[in-house]
């Protein structure tokens, strides 16, 4: 039941940061056990703020995944940037995750200046780098973070060392009601989530720069038939997601189909929406 607090439980919301790529929603993902942000490995897969309810009998964590935080080269990118820090604010904690088998880089140093004092630097990807490699980057971690962290390193991808990392959250957040349904893992729109599976299928199609310019939207629910839009920002760009007599979209739809009701309907129709990176308007109308 939400809103009524129970004796000893807890709950509280944690902000999930860090530069592109680094495994913020595999990570969200892997900790509420279920599929709540779409993930590729393409950069600013995260648009917007997605959240993940864990719930436990005496604690519900909702994580808050953000956009990766990066040298934006369009007015999106900057919109991104100042939703994903604006996302530190008014959590009870905030986790850094930092690439372990890339490195702590420039990018990961200034993060570490912006995120609070007592934010949990998360050291992921341990999986793919060698064991002094990590022991290696935890050390340059410790160094550059200062005293007052808490510092784990895990696996996004294989679970390793994530059930450590939960329980120490569990112990940060205070006593306090259940914010969501005790029976939901996340509250994305249906909607929403349904344009950002078809942006999921197309990231994993499409190559170079194409994956930033493509928007997904679905303007018409009405029982089994979805219509969703796929922008683009210029008529090549659509004969591209359209793909050689229809093969992109018609593959998309059918891994799309997959994931959802049986007999779901989905239309995906390309519009050419210039520039929309770019745009003022054109972001507001998108909800960036």
């Amino acid at each position: 039941m939400t809103g009524v607090q129970q004796p000893g439980f807890r709950s509280g919301f944690i902000a999930v940061l860090g530069r592109p790529n680094v495994g913020k929603s595999t990570l969200v993902n892997q900790i509420i056990g279920a599929k709540v942000s779409i993930v590729s490995d393409k950069p600013q897969t995260t648009r917007t703020p997605i959240r993940g309810v864990l719930n436990r009998p005496d604690a519900q964590l909702c994580f808050v995944d953000t956009p990766g935080i990066h040298k934006p080269r369009t007015l999106l990118g900057e919109r991104l940037n100042v939703t994903a820090e604006a996302m530190a604010d008014g959590v009870d904690v905030v986790c850094l995750v930092v690439d372990g088998a890339a490195g702590l880089g420039r990018g990961d140093e200034r993060l570490l200046g912006r995120v609070p004092g007592d934010a949990v630097l998360v050291l992921n990807k341990t999986d793919a780098a060698a064991r002094d490699r990590i022991v290696e980057q935890l050390g340059r971690l410790g160094a550059s973070g200062g005293t007052g962290h808490e510092y784990f390193a895990v696996s996004a991808r294989t679970g390793d060392g994530v059930d450590a990392l939960v329980e120490h959250l569990l112990g940060r957040v205070p006593e306090g009601p259940a914010f969501f349904p005790r029976d939901e893992s996340t509250d994305n729109p249906e909607a929403f989530w349904v344009a950002e599976l078809v942006r999921e299928q197309l990231l994993h199609c499409t190559r170079d720069e194409l994956p930033h310019a493509i928007a997904t939207r679905v303007t018409e629910w009405d029982g089994p038939y979805i219509r969703c839009e796929i922008l683009v920002e210029r008529d090549s760009q659509k004969g591209i997601v359209i793909g050689h007599r229809g093969t992109v979209l018609r593959d998309v739809g059918i891994a799309v189909r997959a994931q959802l009701a049986e007999g779901t309907y989905l239309d995906r129709v390309v519009k050419v929406e210039r520039d929309w990176q770019r745009r003022p308007a054109a972001l507001d109308r998108l909800g960036f």
